[in-house]
């Protein structure tokens, strides 16, 4: 059994994330190859070091373009703020290893694009924290779809909304800058985005309106100082499916008592099927001849449950989810059939959220 060396850069929340994921993987699922925790890079030189003691990886970097070089890393996990993913994709990529970057993958459309010609030169794995995707929930959503039990489809309502920002006094961030991929429609509608198109497929055209409820912030916690903020705190769109399908699509971070309210509605000619990731081991359906909805629980017969749990009704949580993605990750890397998003079908959604901001700026429908 080869083995897989993994470098993580980042140690934030997604940092975290990725290091309990590569750490509970092997304990979840047999690998057809043996991790190796190989380096974790943070511009804190005391913070990698602490990290990656606590975390379990071999050696810590202070600058993410020595652990590309290094040579024990084979996949590199990309876990910082957006406006830094290109540049340590681009690098990772001519360096010939595997790429998991965490979404949105790029801050413009035209890095997106490089990104994904330099993968497919290249000939390596690439992957997109697109984790949501990889809820045996939604696994059977797209299954239900796909054989049609909803008949045919003809709406999508799909929501995510949180309230982190909510409060104007709420400091800037590097979301705030539009250079960094900032606003909610990157930070949460992308995510929306790359779903309705795993469920549905192909969207054809956009019309959408956005907004900036908070023109100003102050600079940090505390502080007198003010910033301006030039991205959305909330985006609206219409959305016309390919298949035909019609779509609506709303993503705020300022919306009071929703904290991971990642949701749709699917209507077709024969049910309606509903989700909100806040609930995301349930499924409310309703087919044609029932009064109302009933209730599909998560349980070990659908795809990767069972690996956490050998009995229904006990839950998985973000980090389970997380965890199967690597799982998906680590497969590509053997050279496994495996499901995930990759840089060409993140491009898509980078294309697609390029296409809303064109369309809420000219106030028109926009072609893809």
């Amino acid at each position: 059994m080869r083995s897989l060396g993994i470098g993580l850069i980042g140690t934030g929340f997604m940092g975290r994330a990725h290091a309990l994921a590569f750490r509970n993987v092997s304990a979840a699922f047999e690998l057809p190859v043996k991790l190796h925790l190989a380096a974790l890079a943070d511009a804190d030189a005391e913070r990698a070091r602490h990290c990656a003691g606590a975390w379990g990886f071999a050696q810590a970097h202070s600058d993410w373009q020595q652990l590309i070089a290094n040579p024990d890393v084979d996949l590199v996990a990309i876990t910082t703020p957006n406006h830094l993913h290109f540049p340590m994709a681009m690098a990772a990529i001519a360096a010939g290893k595997a790429v998991y970057c965490e979404k949105p993958l790029a801050v413009s459309l035209q890095q997106a694009d490089e990104m994904r010609q330099a993968a497919k030169a290249a000939g390596v794995v690439t992957r997109v924290g697109y984790n949501y995707q990889h809820n045996p929930m939604l696994v059977l959503a797209r299954d239900m779809i796909a054989r049609g039990d909803l008949g045919r489809v003809v709406s999508f309502e799909g929501e995510f909304s949180e309230d982190f920002m909510a409060d104007p006094a709420a400091p800037w961030s590097w979301r705030c800058e539009p250079g960094h991929a900032g606003g909610a429609l990157a930070d949460l509608g992308s995510h929306l985005l790359a779903l309705a198109r795993y469920l549905l497929g192909d969207i054809e055209a956009v019309c959408a309106d956005s907004l900036t409820v908070h023109p100003q912030r102050p600079a940090h916690t505390g502080s007198h100082e003010q910033k301006s903020i030039r991205v959305d705190d909330q985006t609206h769109a219409l959305l016309r499916f390919s298949q035909g399908a019609r779509g609506t699509l709303s993503s705020s971070w300022l919306k009071h008592g929703y904290k991971n309210h990642l949701s749709f509605e699917i209507s077709g000619t024969r049910g309606t099927l509903k989700f909100d990731q806040e609930r995301l081991n349930e499924l409310q359906l309703c087919l044609e001849g029932q009064s109302g909805f009933e209730r599909l629980l998560s349980g070990p017969t659908l795809p990767g449950y069972a690996a956490f749990s050998p009995a229904a009704g006990h839950q998985l949580g973000y980090n389970e989810l997380k965890t199967l993605e690597v799982h998906a990750v680590i497969q590509a890397c053997a050279g496994l059939p495996a499901p995930g998003p990759d840089f060409e079908e993140a491009w898509h959604v980078e294309r697609l959220a390029d296409a809303i901001r064109v369309a809420a700026l000219e106030q028109r429908w926009v072609p893809l």
